[in-house]
């Protein structure tokens, strides 16, 4: 097969995907080898699609099925570096959750940009005594305990976004510490359409619901403040207008049928609690009051007499 054959039948594989396959994600590839590759493709099978390709290829095929889907031309700014298109239907969710099962582990390599912070934990090394001035000169505390090298708190070597050292890349290989992870990383997801985050693909219906019941509030909150009515106002509306209707009718004759409930309501009365508490409080006092001494009526005759 020629490459202009090779060609037509990539547009016209990517066409098919295109005009099948409602939902479109944006994964990066970087540092995935083939065998990976391979495997991730078997994963999906039954969920989505992976297609791979050199990204003019993949901009010219778009823009020609753009002329008569123009929501495509919203794909051509994404198809930017080391990328390929995964075609779904239904349950992204699900087909995040594939790729994510399918990273291999690797090691921090000289030169590389790192994909998360890289922390050395506190403990034994294994390393001889030799060594201690290998982790001086990266500024790493350690101590000598049963002949090897302890590193005596949890230090920070590498940040995220940072070029790997030789130093670094050194002692994390002593330590045998493999700290990165490789696999496709889902970067953006076409919807029919519209275009927005992977993260969103993380949000449960409970997110979702939370992020819609706040925003409900924020809207009545607006309305109520500014004096606008609208649907997420209209219940509070009501309600204050209830309570001021129930206030007007407890402090006057008006009543209507909602205040009589109210207006009938047995009220409790403050004195009968008092009364009975007193009772019990005389009783308490006549116990303690002492009887007063009796005067002795002659005292003064048979002094003075």
């Amino acid at each position: 097969m020629s490459v202009a054959e090779r060609k037509q039948a990539y547009f016209n594989k990517l066409g098919k995907l295109i005009e099948e396959y409602p939902k479109i994600l944006i994964v990066g590839a970087d540092n995935v080898g083939s065998n990976q590759m391979a495997k991730i493709r078997k994963a999906l099978r039954g969920k989505g699609t992976l297609l791979m390709g050199k990204n003019t290829m993949v901009r010219k095929a778009i823009r020609g099925y753009a002329e008569s889907n123009p929501q495509l031309q919203s794909l051509l700014p994404l198809v930017r570096g080391n990328v390929g298109l995964v075609f779904a239907k239904e349950d992204l969710s699900g087909i995040k959750k594939v790729i994510a099962e399918h990273k291999v582990s690797a090691p921090a390599k000289v030169g590389a940009i790192a994909p998360c912070d890289v922390t050395v934990p506190a403990g034994p090394t294994g390393m001889e005594p030799t060594q201690t001035s290998f982790l001086q000169a990266l500024n790493i505390a350690s101590k000598i305990s049963k002949g090897q090298v302890d590193i005596v708190a949890d230090v920070k070597i590498i940040v995220t976004g940072q070029k790997v050292g030789s130093s670094e890349a050194t002692l994390l290989q002593k330590l045998n510490i493999r700290p990165f992870a490789y696999g496709l990383t889902i970067l953006t997801v076409y919807d029919e359409g519209s275009i927005y985050d992977a993260k969103v693909l993380d949000m449960s219906d409970a997110d979702i619901l939370a992020k819609f019941q706040a925003g409900a509030r924020n809207v009545a909150a607006v309305s109520l403040a500014t004096g606008i009515p609208t649907l997420a106002s209209l219940p509070h509306s009501l309600l204050n207008g209830f309570k001021n209707l129930l206030a007007v009718a407890l402090a006057t004759d008006y009543s209507f049928k909602q205040a009589d409930a109210y207006k009938n309501a047995p009220v409790a009365s403050a004195s009968a609690p008092a009364a009975t508490s007193a009772a019990p409080a005389a009783k308490v006092v006549e116990k303690v009051k002492e009887p007063e001494p009796e005067e002795d009526e002659d005292m003064g005759l048979d002094l003075f007499g």
